[in-house]
């Protein structure tokens, strides 16, 4: 299997000018053999797995309400922009080398700047509204997937630790993706210098041909490391055991029990329920608003 392509430019020099096409078969390889693996073992090999504790009325239960804001629409609002860019990416980006021609350029550098804008909406977004020390890896977590891992071998369906909001593994997939993002956005807007774009001349000669040649090939990597992630976050989130995670990517929200269930409520925090007062829906929401029952005004 060949890993580059190289050519020969005017002045007779030995240049990268790209990734083999050969890695793209083999990113898609690679997920269908991963997922396939993977299916087959919880069809035939997984151990049935055992709820921690009973998932019903119990302490940490009282107070919460029925569902629980797992994404809020901006965080749904950028994952299905984000998403919609990567297919359009990918398609004008492969779809060509397999044999399905059209007018790709343009498509593919506007949907380029469509992922950029849905990045640094979420950067802010991020910094600004969210906790982003939810999304860091820590040395507990790290412990946990090692007993994980160890009783992945003993083939024990005991549980481990119950995870924050996000789990380790969706860190990871998370840390992947921004790299990989980050290498294709990057060489991307290098590459846009090569073509006529409202936004400025083409300039060919911005780079040496050496080095147009490692952003070819660092933006064809990031391209296929891409098949392979998608791949993997469409298989998982259609999985029967995941849909509630899905579905909370859709609606916003994840039931108490499944929360209860598959998240420990001292590592994922949930502001609770005020609870009900005898002096009506009046008297409730003043007390929501900070107004004590016995300084209410007489007039």
């Amino acid at each position: 299997m060949d890993f580059w392509r190289r050519a020969t430019n005017p002045w007779d020099q030995d240049i990268l000018i790209g990734i083999a096409w050969d890695l793209m078969w083999a990113a898609a390889i690679v997920g269908v053999v991963f997922l396939s693996g993977h299916a087959l073992y919880m069809w035939l090999l997984a151990p049935k797995k055992k709820l921690s504790a009973p998932v019903g009325p119990n302490e940490a239960a009282a107070g919460l309400p029925d569902r629980i804001v797992r994404h809020t629409v901006a965080a749904r609002t950028f994952h299905w922009l984000m998403s919609v860019a990567m297919f359009v990416l990918l398609i004008t980006a492969f779809f060509p080398v397999v044999g399905i021609q059209f007018a790709w350029v343009t498509i593919h550098w506007i949907a380029g700047l469509g992922l950029l804008l849905t990045v640094i909406y979420h950067i802010v977004h991020s910094i600004f509204w969210q906790d982003l020390r939810s999304m860091w890896i820590s040395q507990e977590e790290i412990k946990g997937a090692a007993s994980e891992v160890a009783r992945f071998f003993k083939r024990s369906g005991e549980p481990g630790s119950k995870p924050g909001k996000y789990p380790l593994d969706h860190k990871l997939y998370h840390h992947s993706i921004i790299v990989v993002t980050t290498l294709a956005i990057a060489t991307g807007l290098l590459m846009m210098f090569r073509v006529d774009t409202p936004f400025w001349a083409r300039n060919p000669y911005l780079l040496s041909d050496q080095l147009w040649g490692v952003v070819y090939v660092v933006h064809g990597l990031s391209g296929v490391a891409l098949i392979t992630l998608i791949m993997t976050h469409i298989y998982f989130a259609i999985r029967p055991e995941k849909l509630w995670i899905t579905r909370s990517m859709i609606k916003g929200w994840v039931r108490r029990e499944e929360y209860l269930e598959h998240h420990d409520p001292k590592r994922w925090v949930v502001k609770k329920e005020d609870p009900p007062t005898l002096t009506g829906v009046a008297g409730s929401a003043q007390l929501r608003e900070g107004v004590p029952q016995n300084k209410r005004s007489n007039n």
